[in-house]
Formats: C-alpha cells, structure tokens, sequence
C-alpha cells in the first residue's frame, strides 16, 4: 500500500502546477511569437477561429486557469493559453509577467482525472476516476477500480453524481451517489467457484482540498450495496485517497 501511495505522488508531481497569481486588470503586450492562436474558448477543444502575428498588439482581459482572454487591434476576442504569451513584451520593451491561476479557477473547471488507492472490503483497491463539473457543485463522476484480495479479485465500474457543499473554500464536504457493475473473480481452490457479476449501488461522504490552484487531495469512504442473485444482498465499506488534478 505504501508502495503504491509514493508512486502516485510521483505521478503527480511531474504534472504542471502553475503559480498563483492575480491579474490586476487588462494588460496590452506585443506578440513576440510567430503567431498565437485565438481559440474560442479556454482550452484545446476549443477550434482556433484567429492567428495574430508577431510584434502584433493584443489586450489581456481576463485569465481561467492557464487560459488568458484577449482582445486585437481590431476588436476580435479569443482565449489563449499562457505558454505562447510568456515571451510577450510591454510596448516600452518589458518582459511580462504573467499571473498563475486565480482562486476562482477553482470554481471554473470542468474536468479532472484522478489516481487513487485505498481499502475495498479488506481488499486493496486502485482506482482511475474521472469528473465532469456540470457548475461548481455538481460533478459526473466515473470509476474504473482493480482490487486484488487473499481469496478474490475483482473489477468494478462506476458512475454517479457528487455533490460539492463549499467549491470555493480551501477545503470542502461533499457527498455522493451512484450504481455500477461489480466482478469478482475467486482465486483457485480447492472447490473451483465460478466468477460472478453483479449489479450494485453505492453513498459515500467525503472531502477534497486544494493543495494548489491546479491539484487537489480527496479523501472518500463509500458504503456498497450489491444485488447478488441469492436470497440476500452484500454491503461492502470501501475508502479511498485521490490525487486530483484539474483543468
């Protein structure tokens, strides 16, 4: 378990965490690039509608995360990311100085993935998640988990809706509800089982806190109702340590 713990921090210490930083208001630099590209919205799924050349002149606007709105000369407005502005200069020939991701970035993103580990009814569990923030408080989340037991080993996918009680703090509550399918696959004995799959449901309670403005640890403890085929269900108690990181 403390194995795996180190390598996940190590996974998500190579990720880009950017510095916090305020803008103090619209900012008019030269493009010293050979062209920066206006998508039309804050990230790379968003198409590229304009370029703007070299020694051109654009106005910062406004910044979401590591996505920086800015206006041309002549009054067209897309979002570029903070890597092809990082070598503009002021008109006076100044190097600038570009902010990090603002406190409200927090509450601005829509995704995150994450890496996490933990307890599965005894069982240790590795997981894949990923979120999808509909606003600030509601997430769609998805699981992928392997858990690897003494006398079984399984798999178990997920989804559900969580809900974020204080996005904007530091660190905030949440809780969350879903369904999912659950495989158990018993290792070899001397009676041989047949593996088995089953429908289950699941609550959880949780907390997740902002290490920086782009990375966040989550801790969650779930309660698991599974739909067996037997005259009785099984409730499975499962925690988990995320490490989360968001764009």
């Amino acid at each position: 378990m403390l194995r795996r713990l180190t390598i996940l921090l190590l996974l998500c210490s190579v990720l880009p965490l950017p510095a916090f930083g305020k803008s103090k208001g619209p900012a008019t630099v030269v493009v010293q690039d050979a062209f920066v590209d206006l998508h039309t919205g804050p990230g790379r799924g968003f198409p590229s509608a304009y370029s703007v050349e070299r020694h051109s002149t654009i106005t910062l606007l406004r910044q979401r995360t590591d996505w920086i709105k800015v206006r041309t000369e002549d009054g067209k407005e897309g979002w570029v990311n903070r890597s092809q502005l990082e070598r503009t200069l002021t008109p006076g020939g100044q190097e600038v100085q570009l902010a990090g991701p603002t406190p409200e970035g927090r509450v601005e993103h829509h995704w995150e993935t994450a890496l996490a580990t933990g307890d599965f009814g005894g069982a240790n569990v590795v997981s894949v998640q990923g979120t999808y923030a509909a606003n600030p408080q509601l997430q769609i989340r998805a699981d992928v988990s392997q858990f690897l037991g003494n006398y079984s080993d399984g798999w178990l996918g997920t989804m559900g809706i969580a809900h974020v009680f204080v996005p904007q703090w530091r660190v905030s509550p949440f809780a969350g509800i879903g369904g999912g399918m659950l495989t158990i696959s018993p290792k070899a004995s001397l009676v041989q089982s047949e593996d088995r799959t089953d429908s289950t449901a699941y609550a959880g309670l949780g907390v997740r806190g902002f290490l920086t403005n782009r990375f966040l640890l989550q801790a969650e403890y779930r309660n698991y109702v599974v739909f067996t085929s037997r005259d009785e269900n099984e409730e499975i108690d499962a925690w988990t340590v995320a490490f989360t990181y968001f764009f």
